[in-house]
């Protein structure tokens, strides 16, 4: 059970979450943040030592719902291979869905955060590397299991794979236009059928 410090926290990260994630950190203001929480700036420096900690609990926490998704998505199969297929279901997706978030978190806030807030880049930069290392494993389980190539680099092709997934994220939500991303998760698909099996 939560203690009311910690239930008034949760909900002031779930509310200026969005927020962070669509303005950026710079752009977001501490009127931003009451506004959409309803509480005062004591109440929100009551629970947060600064906007910077705020903005790392918001992204951390978007982040976790985010890759939540991923994860139960990819439960729909125990087979290696399938889940790679899974993820690219997820991300043909992503646009409606990351528009509850504001956006990608992990594209904003690391283009917003690199000159501007060390910190919560450290926190980016951490995320995009456990995707990768995520992927890779799944790479490395259908190795063993003998659905997958046991020549190819994992790491290389995990890297390869979130390199056009973020790609497309991007073109999708500056053009608007989600083709970008079923186009490429189609090109993915056709890497893990030619290359990977």
């Amino acid at each position: 059970m939560l203690t009311k410090a910690e239930q008034t926290a949760k909900f002031i990260i779930l509310k200026v979450a969005p927020i962070f994630n669509k303005n950026g950190y710079a752009a977001t203001s501490l009127s931003d943040i009451t506004k959409a929480t309803g509480l005062t700036k004591g109440a929100i420096y009551g629970n947060f030592k600064n906007k910077e900690e705020l903005a790392v609990a918001a992204f951390n926490a978007t982040v976790k719902i985010m890759l939540g998704r991923i994860t139960d998505h990819q439960s729909l199969s125990s087979s290696s291979l399938r889940k790679l297929f899974l993820i690219t279901d997820f991300y043909r997706n992503y646009y409606d869905y990351s528009q509850e978030l504001g956006g990608c978190p992990v594209l904003n806030m690391g283009v917003d955060a690199k000159h501007q807030n060390p910190l919560l880049f450290e926190y980016v930069s951490y995320t995009i590397t456990k995707i990768i290392s995520n992927l890779a494993k799944i790479i490395e389980k259908g190795q063993q299991e003998e659905e997958i190539n046991s020549q190819i680099d994992p790491v290389l092709y995990a890297k390869r794979f979130y390199t056009m997934i973020i790609g497309a994220i991007f073109m999708t939500h500056t053009l608007e236009d989600n083709s970008y991303l079923l186009e490429t998760m189609d090109q993915v698909d056709d890497i893990i059928n030619n290359e990977l099996k």
